[in-house]
């Protein structure tokens, strides 16, 4: 997995930046802690400020992406293999990262085991499908099914949850996967999609690519989804899991 990262996401510092509503979210989840461990951390994009905390990333390309304002003790390490004893944070958090970890229930139990109060994930539901990128690029729904984890797989590995949606906003300033919603032509860009993990992972999409390019220009994709326009954030199957 460090060496996917080590190709992938070049432009991090760029085109991945926290998006603060976003962020405000998983710092309010993470509430009176002082103490956290960001797990599959990349270049620590959503580590609140304030707090004191423990970076954990596998890619060197992604600790060399972290600006210097960013104070963070890091670790290279992985989910699965904490090295830190028992109730050492007073919260974990990760972000957009338990679908890549090769074992995710263990790497769950790991955040479970070092923190002794919340555990705080951002996902995103595999069985979602209502965001039009998929009717495009329909390989997204095999690769969701493959490597994101269902909702109950954090149930069983943190106890009691809550899980909430996260909307996307219009102009959201993180590049994942469905930043863009309402700005297809960035899909069309190369370096927008280099900067996801998801569409260069599928390979070869030009088919798709092309697709979208004719449709934006004959105006089939603002009739099929044009409805997405007016609206100021979309729910595009992001999650929010907080153990209780």
């Amino acid at each position: 997995m460090a060496d996917l990262f080590d190709t992938i996401g070049l432009d991090d510092t760029d085109l991945r930046r926290a998006d603060p509503r976003i962020a405000a979210a998983v710092r309010a989840a993470l509430g009176p802690a002082k103490t956290v461990i960001n797990v599959g951390a990349g270049a620590g994009a959503y580590e609140p400020g304030g707090l004191a905390v423990t970076a954990v990333e596998p890619s060197a390309e992604r600790v060399r992406q972290r600006p210097a304002t960013r104070p963070a003790a890091v670790v290279r390490g992985v989910a699965e293999a904490l090295p830190f004893r028992d109730n050492t944070f007073d919260a974990a958090m990760a972000v957009l990262t338990v679908h890549h970890w090769h074992d995710q229930a263990r790497g769950l139990a790991e955040l479970r085991r070092v923190a002794r109060g919340k555990v705080v994930i951002l996902t995103i539901d595999p069985a979602f499908r209502d965001f039009w990128l998929y009717d495009y690029v329909p390989g997204l729904v095999d690769l969701d099914a493959a490597q994101m984890p269902p909702l109950d797989v954090f149930r069983r590995a943190l106890g009691p949850v809550e899980i909430t949606p996260v909307p996307i906003p219009h102009d959201c300033t993180d590049g994942f996967l469905a930043a863009y919603w309402r700005r297809p032509a960035a899909y069309l860009d190369p370096r927008v999609r280099a900067a996801m993990s998801s569409l260069p992972a599928l390979g070869d999409i030009t088919p798709a690519l092309d697709r979208l390019k004719a449709d934006l220009a004959s105006g089939a994709w603002e009739k099929a989804h044009g409805a997405v326009l007016g609206a100021d954030t979309l729910d595009c199957g992001y999650r929010l899991v907080v153990s209780r």
